[in-house]
């Protein structure tokens, strides 16, 4: 059996559909801004046919949010994981071989309230760190690592 469709002019095959996978343009994209936006990594491909959308089939594998798997084992496609400002979560990324960068979003009023010191306790390098960046919810963190 074939793969079933998931990218823009593949045929959709699930349970039959015979429809064509359309991708619908981005809604309020701000790469002006900060590319990539989340408008433009947010998969847009459906089956106006059976209703199927790729959106629908997204789940998380570490920090990121990824599509279906193809019998290749490639994933369709795949983007950071949102994050939850209700509480204190962020993305590591990338520094130095000696660091690495904590950037995130902290809740800023409720039971959850967090301030500076409250972030740093869970984001804190084994040697420390130093803020980039604090405030209106969000923070940048470099922790030192080693």
């Amino acid at each position: 059996m074939d793969d079933p469709g998931y990218l823009e002019g593949e045929v959709c095959t699930r349970n039959g559909c015979a429809g064509v996978i359309v991708e619908h343009p981005s809604d309020n994209c701000s790469c002006h801004i900060n590319p990539p936006c989340g408008s433009c990594t947010t998969p847009r491909e459906e089956c106006p046919v059976c209703g199927w959308r790729m959106v629908d089939e997204e789940t998380t594998f570490n920090d990121w949010k990824v599509g279906p798997i193809k019998s290749n084992g490639a994933w369709t496609h795949y983007r950071p994981r949102p994050l939850d400002s209700s509480k204190i979560d962020w993305h590591s990324l990338p520094h130095t071989n000696a660091s690495m960068i904590k950037k995130g979003v902290y809740p800023q009023s409720g039971d959850e309230a967090a301030d500076r010191r409250a972030v740093e306790a869970v984001v804190r390098g084994t040697f420390g760190g130093r803020w980039k960046q604090f405030g209106g919810g969000t923070f940048e963190y470099i922790a030192y690592t080693d």
